[in-house]
């Protein structure tokens, strides 16, 4: 099946590109077209797309606020944020807010690409220079406490870009033993999301780095 996605996004001309773009692969198909974050709201519990590609700076609603309630009100849509935007702030708020993957509009479409099917498979996807300001914003702490093995498997599984309930059925364990499990890993490495998580497990070798969606 084709990945659904949504365009969130006030400008025309930028809609129209990526329009185009999306129509020319079969394995992409346009589900709708929003013009502010309000509107984007709305269409996903209408349209439930499987991947919302999200710009930052929008009227009525700003990108990081409608992708906060996308999460907290259909948390099986994955949202790229999609901006010309690139400042520690935005990457940061982008992420706590629940953003998968966060590209610029200058990417190749080869990476549009990439990032769609990786967010779709729930795989983090971030351009070089989001990675690395995100990175540098996660300070490793200065008497780090040892995470524990199952911890650290319950790491390796979140670069995967695992759910907790994904998690749970490949370790055998509850949902609930697993978001402990994730509450002690974000607490253990001073980081404010999975994704900054699994950014700095695999930036310090706590776990090797994931291969990219082919």
């Amino acid at each position: 099946m084709p990945i659904r996605v949504l365009v969130a996004d006030d400008h025309k001309v930028v809609r129209l590109g990526l329009r185009t773009f999306l129509s020319l692969d079969a394995d992409l198909d346009l589900v709708g077209e929003a013009s502010d974050g309000r509107e984007a709201i709305e269409m996903v519990g209408r349209l439930k797309p499987d991947v919302v590609l999200m710009d930052l700076v929008m009227p009525e609603m700003d990108g990081i606020a409608a992708t906060a309630a996308i999460r907290r009100d259909y948390p099986e849509v994955a949202v790229i944020v999609l901006t010309s935007v690139l400042e520690d702030a935005s990457v940061a708020d982008a992420v706590r807010a629940g953003a998968i993957g966060y590209l610029l509009k200058n990417a190749s479409l080869q990476d549009l690409h990439r990032g769609i099917r990786a967010a779709a498979a729930g795989q983090v996807f971030l351009s070089p220079e989001a990675a690395a300001q995100l990175v540098r914003q996660v300070k490793a702490p200065e008497s780090p406490e040892p995470l524990t093995p199952r911890e650290i498997e319950v790491l390796r599984l979140l670069t995967l870009g695992r759910a907790n309930k994904q998690i749970a059925r490949e370790l055998g364990v509850g949902e609930e033993t697993v978001k402990t499990h994730v509450r002690n890993i974000l607490s253990k490495l001073q980081a404010a999301s999975r994704t900054q998580a699994a950014l700095h497990a695999i930036r310090t070798g706590l776990v090797s780095s994931t291969k990219e969606p082919t």
